[in-house]
């Protein structure tokens, strides 16, 4: 069902006004990206509209918006630096119709995986990295085209003018809600900034830096059908198959974390898979129409929640309002202050930061802790996609490491002279070596019964393990007698022959993990 905004005007005039919001503060993201991924302005602002409307209609989060990132930005570098634009076209193109596989393989339900502290650290350092990315703006080129801090009066405007935005974001809402504290920021700072004279930095300064063109501007036209002219051939193929599969990776990794932190300040639910396809589809257009690609933005998706954009409407608006500006508008945008700009960042990255985490030091487990300041850290010093992977890693590793000492024995010899072993807890690869030393197969007595009725196996090396055990007690002649176990781990005991005998009673039909008995 195609829902395009909640019912009611009061939703439609929200949708629409956050989403004019959200495209005022997009025109700098894209150009900035844009530079940093070696193409110019307008494929950045291309990516940014495409993706933007694509996602927002097809998507499977509404309110979320997607549009060029800094994260896919760097990895395109090398590409277009070493083989040019047309190479990056392909590239994403092939990005897109990877993420397409993911969300029709329904590889999207995995972002249930990343653990919370994960999560922790990931918003933190996005909060970091998005408020570290608006110090640029505080450097200006000198006559030799080097970026010095500003200093003196235009420091003072600058810091004056981003201070007032804040201020007008934080206490609008308690005022009214008419309208969007964020764009009444954007547009009482304009007019301020204009009337009065200040020498404030504006976008289209901003434009001229970055491109050295005094008559540098965001107006184009519409984006036009392109394939990208690339030899179709194995050589092509070999250049552009890893960068896509990394933008493919990165692209649907940030997109589903934003997915669940959007998920969690609403509290409704997206769909991981549907959003794959949305951004893949979103991808392979902007292979076709000269684009750079992106993924989900977290800093303009907080933007647009904290402004009352809740529905597809609101991204839908972006979108459109984004190509108004390109198509008519560049003017009226290209003379808002940069600092007014800046002072919404700000008000995001104070929003996005999880101040929380300070207190919950020392409450929740070291490891936790640990796990949360390496994303972090790794999210500003690399990217969010390899941050979330390392947190991934070291999550499961600590996992692995705590459970492996849960496995233990009850031991006891009857009146039969027969000792027993009665296991409790999992037996996976990282508890084998501690269920290994659990038994004393020298000293043992010739008869004895291990009883998994209480534990688990749950992958391969448990499976080795145990046909390992088998083989100790076969060398030591003695009889070994397992109950409780599955068939499965039944099947793998052919080695230690008429020695090892597998009570078939009462045993678990469950299944292991186990790419040989899948």
């Amino acid at each position: 069902m195609f829902d395009l905004t909640c019912p009611g005007k009061q939703c439609i005039k929200n949708d629409v006004l956050s989403g004019l919001t959200v495209a005022l503060a997009l025109v700098p993201e894209a150009v900035a990206f844009a530079f940093v991924a070696g193409v110019e302005p307008l494929v950045g602002l291309y990516a940014a509209f495409m993706m933007g409307i694509i996602t927002a209609t097809i998507g499977g989060r509404p309110g979320m918006i997607s549009g060029a990132t800094g994260a896919m930005a760097v990895v395109m570098v090398s590409l277009v630096a070493q083989h040019g634009v047309e190479y990056l076209f392909a590239a994403v193109l092939l990005a897109g119709l990877i993420q397409i596989l993911a969300g029709v393989l329904r590889l999207g339900k995995f972002i249930r995986l990343v653990p919370y502290p994960v999560m922790l650290g990931f918003v933190n350092g996005l909060a970091i990295v998005i408020f570290l990315a608006q110090l640029k703006q505080f450097q200006v080129p000198d006559a030799a085209g080097n970026l010095d801090w500003m200093s003196g009066q235009p420091l003072m405007v600058m810091l004056g003018l981003v201070a007032l935005t804040m201020l007008i974001i934080h206490y609008l809402p308690k005022l009214t809600s008419m309208i969007p504290a964020s764009l009444a920021a954007i547009v009482s700072v304009t007019l301020i900034a204009t009337y009065s004279g200040l020498d404030a930095r504006t976008v289209q300064d901003v434009l001229v830096d970055m491109t050295g063109n005094i008559e540098a501007t965001i107006a184009g036209g519409l984006p036009s059908f392109h394939i990208p002219s690339v030899p179709l051939t194995f050589e092509t193929l070999y250049i552009i198959v890893p960068y896509a599969v990394i933008l493919a990776a990165v692209g649907l990794i940030e997109s589903l974390l934003t997915l669940s932190l959007i998920d969690e300040l609403t509290e409704t639910r997206g769909r991981g898979n549907k959003e794959c396809v949305g951004q893949g589809v979103a991808n392979m257009t902007n292979g076709l129409f000269g684009g750079m690609g992106g993924c989900a933005m977290i800093g303009q998706s907080m933007i647009n929640i904290n402004s009352g954009g809740r529905g597809r409407l609101s991204g839908i608006s972006a979108a459109l309002f984004l190509l108004a500006f390109i198509l008519f508008g560049s003017s009226l945008i290209e003379m808002i202050p940069v600092a007014a700009l800046v002072g919404v960042m700000f008000i995001v990255v104070l929003g996005t930061f999880e101040w929380a985490s300070f207190r919950m030091v020392g409450k929740i487990p070291l490891a936790d802790t640990f796990v949360g300041i390496l994303v972090m850290v790794v999210t500003v010093l690399t990217d969010l996609a390899i941050a979330v992977i390392v947190g991934v890693i070291v999550s499961a590793l600590v996992f692995a490491w705590e459970h492996a000492k849960h496995i233990s024995a009850k031991t006891y010899i009857d009146k039969y002279g027969i000792k027993h072993y009665e296991l409790t807890g999992p037996l996976f690869f990282g508890s084998v070596q501690n269920f290994a030393d659990l038994f004393d197969p020298k000293n043992d007595p010739d008869e004895v019964m291990v009883d998994f009725a209480n534990a688990r196996v749950y992958d391969h090396s448990g499976l080795e393990a145990i046909d390992s055990l088998a083989e100790r007690y076969t060398r030591a002649e003695k009889r070994l007698h397992i109950k409780h176990l599955s068939q499965e781990c039944q099947n793998l005991l052919v080695k230690a022959g008429d020695l090892v005998e597998v009570n078939m009673m009462e045993d678990p039909r469950y299944h292991v993990a186990d790419d040989r008995l899948a």
